[in-house]
């Protein structure tokens, strides 16, 4: 699978002058330059932010860029969420531009509190209620990369975890007394590494995976002295915008493009472009699905048990929705797609018993079955998929055109 993520073309920004949308002339000479309007405050932040990001990193995709600055804008508002979405910045290999973006992040999020390696306690006690920071963890694959590594940062993946929701703290003994005492975990986090990091920060994360420079691709070189006044302004700005909008943000409900938890670690940044207005709505959405589309498919596993269920619903359709179709045939039209992993699942391709382990999740399975030609064979019955393609690969709906659209229902035209 290729290792890129989904790449759509979203308008280029070329600098971090402020856009202007033309207006039509309103009366008197026709030659008059004509009259503009400029973009709300919260779009054109977004839009500076998203150029500073852009300056110093080649992100993988547009829509990597699109989560970036999102996040981070989401950062300033923490403590209006109820979940606290961590950023994952992951790549295969070293000179991906990981810490290069994290200097960045660094650099425009709220009370950021950075660590390459510092313990659960201190990490515990740097957290508060009123005021959480974003902490960012460099260099995550040394905490987490190895079996060792990881049972000995368990406390710390804990603390993870459990801070992506608000409300679950972690029970201590401490003080003199030896006291049980709870400390807060709810704070946003972002962690850069190489590899991905532990299923369970993976599944709450957003998942930005870097990739080296091609031939051709240039940034700004970052100098700490020099760049960060910039990018402090920018944070300024969004700080700035964000913080009166505390109340406001803490009562929204979007409507989402995806669900469950997927739904809790996207919704601060897609209410964040709901803020923000102009593109921004439609982009924070479709960069949603993109990409919790793609990462649902790096889990090797889960994979392919969603993915035998996409390329059976193609079966049946290819031979006209039949009520009824012989084990013999679906192989021989999985094995036969040669961008699917079915002809390469084994020294012989699926079989029988290798459809059999795939599908037993779904407590689907193959049985004796008569077809219309009297014969009998070993078979599945269109209806028995029918609940798990509802369930996990419902067919795609049309692209949603702007938060309102998304939200209102369609209006009654009845008589």
């Amino acid at each position: 699978m290729d290792d890129t993520q989904p790449n759509t073309p979203s308008p280029e920004v070329n600098g971090t002058e402020p856009c202007r949308t033309a207006a039509p002339p309103i009366g008197g000479d026709h030659g008059d330059p004509p009259e503009t309007s400029p973009l709300p405050d919260g779009a054109q932040v977004l839009i500076d932010l998203r150029a500073q990001i852009k300056r110093y990193v080649v992100m993988p995709s547009d829509e990597a860029l699109t989560a970036v600055t999102l996040w981070v804008a989401a950062t300033h508002l923490q403590r209006a969420w109820q979940h606290a979405p961590r950023l994952a910045v992951v790549g295969p290999a070293k000179r991906c531009g990981k810490s290069r973006l994290l200097d960045v992040v660094t650099e425009t999020v709220h009370n950021h509190l950075i660590t390459v390696n510092a313990s659960p306690a201190a990490i515990f006690r740097s957290i508060t209620n009123e005021d959480p920071p974003t902490l960012l963890v460099d260099e995550a694959d040394t905490l987490f990369g190895t079996a060792k590594a990881a049972e000995k940062n368990e406390d710390l993946r804990g603390l993870l975890n459990a801070g992506h929701q608000r409300n679950r703290p972690t029970l201590r003994v401490s003080g003199p007394d030896h006291k049980p005492q709870a400390f807060p975990t709810f704070a946003m986090a972002a962690l850069a590494g190489i590899g991905d990091l532990p299923d369970t920060i993976m599944d709450r994360s957003v998942v930005i995976r870097m990739r080296r420079r091609g031939p051709g691709e240039t940034v700004a070189a970052f100098r700490t002295g020099r760049d960060t006044p910039a990018l402090h302004a920018v944070r300024n700005r969004l700080a700035a915008w964000l913080k009166p909008l505390h109340a406001q943000a803490m009562n929204m409900e979007p409507a989402m493009p995806v669900e469950d938890r997927a739904a809790d670690t996207w919704e601060p940044l897609v209410i964040v472009a709901d803020l923000a207005g102009g593109e921004w709505p439609v982009l924070a959405r479709s960069t949603c699905r993109a990409m919790t589309a793609y990462e649902a498919g790096q889990d090797e596993e889960g994979g392919l048990r969603t993915r035998v269920l996409v390329d059976i619903r193609r079966a049946f359709a290819a031979e006209g929705d039949p009520a009824v179709l012989r084990t013999s045939r679906l192989l021989e039209f999985l094995n036969a797609d040669k961008e699917a992993p079915w002809a390469e699942y084994g020294a012989h391709g699926l079989t029988p018993r290798g459809l059999q382990l795939l599908l037993k999740d779904y407590g689907i399975g193959a049985a004796n079955r008569r077809f219309p030609d009297r014969t009998q064979a070993r078979g599945f019955t269109r209806n028995q998929f029918l609940d798990a393609w509802t369930r996990y690969c419902p067919e795609p709906q049309p692209p949603v055109q702007g938060a309102e659209a998304a939200a209102e229902p369609a209006p009654d035209t009845a008589a």
